[in-house]
């Protein structure tokens, strides 16, 4: 099914997506009840004429897909953001594409930077890890404030600033080009052999982020000292 589509640095010729693609990229957030850096339709259009995104589209001109770059902290740190598929053409290989695409984008444009991303999904976690992306602390992340603001519109933003950004409910995953340069026979991160531990970490987070744990804990508490009074 995947070869449908048409994957291609965005351009000029692009410029009317941008609307759909902005729609998309909210009522995907709202569905998975979680949240995403708001992006306006000319924000979309800047990436594109800067050769900045890429996307994927039909061999009958359909938007399918899209996924632009971020650099932060003077070009040290690249982000791909706003992965985004259109819900008809999910499930059918286009979010490989489309990452592998914008990854060789960005080693292209910035080979001298580490590339990022924060992520909750495992779907998208298998495709970093086999292109090369580890999992990492938030400290090994960009510290620029003004990447830490495009999570504001995230429904999980009061956790990340509680824990002063040193963690969330998002793993953050990590490709260091000069790393695999000095050290090439380096293992990649084997998402199939740990994908079950970072599943279950994952909801260990939720469950204490989200205050299940605590409110456990309080309700075990308060049987212990009723037991106690009897």
């Amino acid at each position: 099914m995947a070869e449908q589509f048409i994957v291609e640095v965005a351009g000029i010729q692009h410029l009317d997506f941008a609307e759909t693609i902005c729609a998309e990229m909210e009522a995907s957030a709202k569905a998975r009840g979680t949240g995403i850096a708001k992006r306006t339709p000319d924000y979309i259009k800047q990436k594109m004429l800067e050769g900045k995104a890429v996307v994927a589209h039909t061999r009958q001109g359909v938007w399918a897909g899209f996924c632009y770059i971020e650099s932060w902290t003077h070009e040290k740190y690249v982000a791909n953001s706003g992965l985004i598929v259109a819900p008809q053409f999910r499930k059918s290989g286009l979010a490989r594409q489309i990452k592998e695409s914008i990854f060789n984008l960005s080693k292209k444009k910035y080979p001298d930077a580490k590339i990022f991303g924060l992520t909750t999904g495992l779907a998208v976690m298998k495709i970093n890890s086999e292109l090369g992306y580890e999992p990492v602390t938030y400290s090994e992340l960009t510290q620029d404030d003004e990447f830490w603001k495009g999570c504001q519109s995230c429904v999980n933003y009061s956790i990340l600033m509680s824990k002063e950004r040193k963690n969330c409910l998002c793993t953050a995953m990590l490709y260091d080009g000069q790393e695999k340069k000095q050290a090439p026979s380096k293992n990649f991160f084997d998402f199939a052999k740990n994908s079950k531990i970072l599943e279950r970490l994952m909801q260990i987070k939720q469950a204490v982020f989200l205050g299940f744990g605590k409110e456990k804990k309080e309700k075990t508490q308060t049987e212990k000292l009723s037991g106690n009074e009897q």
